[in-house]
């Protein structure tokens, strides 16, 4: 309980525990409506059960439960009989029970609530009927046709877990393990940090070690892994010749353990990106062919998730004049689909949740369920092809990357500068086309070029205007105009109420609805129509949502410091 807490240094603490998916922070206490309470225990109790079955279902992870987001640490402070509450959240709230350690740690002198979950072959379910699964930093609610599939698939994933008994310590390379104690901040001995990621067990007085933690750190993973390499191959041309046309100009055998295979692999094949010189002093100006971000999430992607049950084929990365191609062993994992992929959700299952548990921590890996979209992301803001998917016969996945450009240079050079804006890349190719098209479009034309149903444009169309791109100029209209950063504001005469609203601008340099409401006597909703208009024309740019929303001044007209004197 709380007294048999240990002392440990908070920062210290926090900075070795892993990010994203894999740790999660709750509070105890509720901060609305302006003053701090004490949650109900049985809510914190449901808030502990719902994050570590998520989870379980996905590649396990760390809950503490005390902690502020900010990482301030408010501890764990209820009577001592409700304490039995949360521990046994896990098992009491979860079905099957979950197998989650628990220990106490004394944080800046309070005591705090730590949870550690492994990656379960069963699916867990909530007592209410939900099943979750863990996707970045969300608890997500997934569909139920999809459960009876994970559960198959999550049985197949044992390849990593399986132990090889006649591997030892002695066959590790103790730089590597040297390295993740660095990275993580961890003390223990090579004994201990195995046992800490589930890649070794104890056993009659002997340490058995995985093949997860061989193919990690092994000093010769081949002896352990036939297929433990990267086939690199750069042929000549857009296709395949074999025999007497063989086409192969560059071809190497990339081997390692998986963290240094990574990085070898990185460093012979970044001399083949070439360089895209026609298109200096432009957008590209001295940009690689393929987004460095793109072709390395790939191959990374590639390495951590393939079936390492087959062993008779390695990762090999194929590279033509027009593509590059990483394929990979194996199907993909439940629930994970080519549809699914290409429709960008952030969807994640790991095949390997161990490995990609240490690459992670090393550095390798990010938040799950973002890396596709974010391939998505560089490759459309570069003007490329999005990634391609392909399943080929024989359970090989590639992903295909195209250095063949959508946009002409002068449309991706006007698409620039929107960047700040953070737009989704449906509305990146909304204004490419409007671009084209007179600097203006209908909600029909959005629906027709992105596939898209009238709620989704709809949505989409308004948080364009929102953010002041987009404006229609009549009301009920359906033609809807872009407007350029540089073109807000042009030819307008400043609002009447905006006048009034000036001095509150001069002393603080920014308006919120309430100063809207108070100074022009109108309801909430008529003052946000109010500021999103002067978004929209320029004179205003919004910073935060919700009840942190700021509009301070564009740039258009007066402009004003934060501390009130005036540009």
């Amino acid at each position: 309980m709380r007294q048999d807490a240990n002392t440990v240094n908070k920062w210290q603490w926090l900075k070795t525990q892993p990010e994203g998916q894999f740790y999660e922070r709750k509070s105890c206490y509720d901060r609305s409506k302006g003053r701090l309470r004490r949650r109900n225990v049985r809510s914190v109790a449901q808030d502990i059960a719902e994050t570590l079955s998520a989870m379980a279902n996905a590649d396990g992870g760390t809950l503490a439960v005390g902690i502020e987001d900010d990482g301030s640490v408010t501890g764990v402070d209820y009577p001592r009989d409700r304490l039995k509450v949360l521990e046994e959240a896990p098992k009491a709230r979860v079905r099957p029970p979950l197998k989650a350690r628990h220990r106490w740690v004394k944080l800046d002198d309070r005591p705090v609530l730590v949870f550690e979950v492994d990656w379960s072959p069963e699916v867990h379910q909530l007592t209410d009927g939900r099943y979750l699964l863990r996707v970045g930093e969300s608890n997500m609610p997934f569909p139920a046709e999809d459960i009876q599939a994970i559960k198959a698939g999550k049985r197949r994933r044992l390849t990593e877990m399986r132990f090889v008994p006649e591997a030892t310590l002695s066959d590790l390379d103790a730089e590597l393990l040297e390295t993740l104690r660095r990275k993580t901040g961890f003390s223990g001995s090579d004994e201990e940090i195995l046992l800490r990621y589930h890649l070794a067990e104890q056993r009659n007085g002997r340490i058995l070690l995985t093949l997860g933690a061989l193919l990690l750190f092994s000093k010769d993973p081949l002896r352990w892994h036939p297929a433990c390499f990267v086939d690199f191959v750069k042929w000549e041309g857009t296709e395949r010749r074999f025999g007497a046309e063989l086409n192969i100009v560059k071809r190497a055998r990339i081997e390692g353990p998986l963290p240094r295979l990574i990085q070898k692999a990185f460093e012979t094949i970044q001399p083949h990106i070439r360089e895209r010189h026609r298109l200096v002093d432009l957008f590209f100006e001295e940009r690689f062919e393929y987004p460095t971000f793109a072709w390395q999430e790939a191959i990374i992607n590639a390495i951590a998730h393939r079936d390492y049950a087959l062993e008779g084929t390695p990762v090999e990365v194929w590279l033509f004049d027009d593509r590059m191609e990483v394929r990979s062993p194996g199907e993909l994992v439940e629930p994970v689909t080519i549809e699914r992929l290409q429709r960008r959700e952030r969807i994640h299952a790991s095949r390997n949740p161990r490995l990609v548990r240490v690459l992670t921590d090393l550095g390798f890996m990010r938040e799950m369920g973002e890396g596709i979209p974010r391939m998505f992301q560089v490759m459309e803001q570069e003007g490329l092809k999005p990634p391609e998917f392909r399943m080929e016969a024989g359970a090989i996945f590639t992903v295909i990357l195209r250095n063949t450009t959508v946009y002409d240079v002068e449309t991706i050079r006007w698409l620039k500068q929107f960047e700040h804006l953070s737009l989704t890349p449906n509305q990146r190719r909304l204004l490419a086309y409007a671009h084209v098209h007179g600097d203006e479009f209908t909600s029909r034309d959005y629906q027709k070029l992105v596939g898209a149903d009238l709620y989704t444009a709809s949505k989409d169309i308004k948080d364009l205007m929102r953010k002041g791109v987009v404006w229609l100029p009549k009301k009920g209209g359906r033609i809807y105009k872009v407007i350029a950063p540089q073109e807000k504001g042009k030819g307008l005469k400043k609002p009447e109420e905006l006048v009034q609203l000036e001095p509150i601008l001069k002393e603080k340099g920014y308006l919120t609805n309430q100063d809207v409401r108070r100074t022009l006597g109108v309801s909430r909703a008529r003052a946000k129509k109010l500021l999103d208009r002067w978004v929209t024309e320029g004179w205003l740019k919004l910073e935060g949502r919700g009840r942190g929303a700021r509009y301070k001044p564009s740039g258009n007209g007066t402009t004003y410091r934060e501390n009130g004197a005036v540009k």
